[in-house]
């Protein structure tokens, strides 16, 4: 299968995900200004027409989009590696996890944080708005490990997003000391260990390309 992702994207979590199954895939990278696949200098758009990574093309050709399903077709493509869940509720769960990662902080909170086009106005408007899913999170952590009872693909997407606080200073992690200590649980994980330090190396490189070319 191939892998289209950006380098500290939110496709990190797929890596996660692949890594944390034993599973190989070919991993594209994704120039998040261009839209020009590194690798071999095709226009992503011809595979994803919204530019958007995570893209999955499976080993049948079929072309995958949006994180949550992508996710969780790993998830059901190897379940020896129980990153997902059966079906009832146990799967809703899943569901619902991977859900509010994707709506409540990924695109809700850090989204517009990250945007360096967004006017202050309304980073501090999504701050004083959103800044409750982590409290939220923050209470529901409380005496877990994980999201549900064992490691899934939610915790894969989780510690993806919680690393952007990095590069979002009003985000403090110390304000919610168990989503902290879970974050840092997790980064010691040696799948999310290794992707991170993988794709970091690639987004220190794609930094400094852009900034030759401005």
């Amino acid at each position: 299968m191939d892998l289209y992702f950006s380098p500290m994207a939110c496709s990190l979590a797929t890596r996660i995900a692949l890594y944390e199954a034993g599973r190989s895939a070919t991993y594209l990278e994704v120039d998040p200004k261009t839209k020009i696949v590194r690798n071999d200098g095709s226009d992503f758009r011809t595979v994803n027409p919204l530019g958007l990574v995570p893209t999955l093309r499976t080993d049948d050709g079929v072309v995958l989009t949006e994180n949550a399903a992508i996710l969780q077709y790993v998830a059901d493509r190897f379940p020896d590696a129980g990153l997902g869940t059966g079906p009832g509720m146990d799967r809703s769960r899943l569901h619902q996890w991977l859900c509010f990662i994707g709506t409540e902080l990924h695109k809700g909170l850090f989204i517009p944080l990250l945007d360096k086009t967004a006017p202050a106005e309304m980073k501090t408007h999504v701050l004083g708005k959103n800044l409750s899913r982590l409290d939220y999170l923050e209470n529901y952590l409380k005496g877990r490990d994980y999201l549900l009872d064992h490691f899934s693909v939610a915790d894969a997407y989780l510690v993806t997003i919680i690393n952007w606080t990095m590069a979002t200073p009003p985000i403090e992690l110390a304000k919610w000391p168990t989503v902290k200590a879970y974050y840092e649980r997790l980064r010691a994980r040696p799948s999310i260990a290794k992707a991170i330090a993988e794709e970091f190396e690639l987004y220190k490189a794609e930094l400094a390309r852009h900034k030759a070319a401005a």
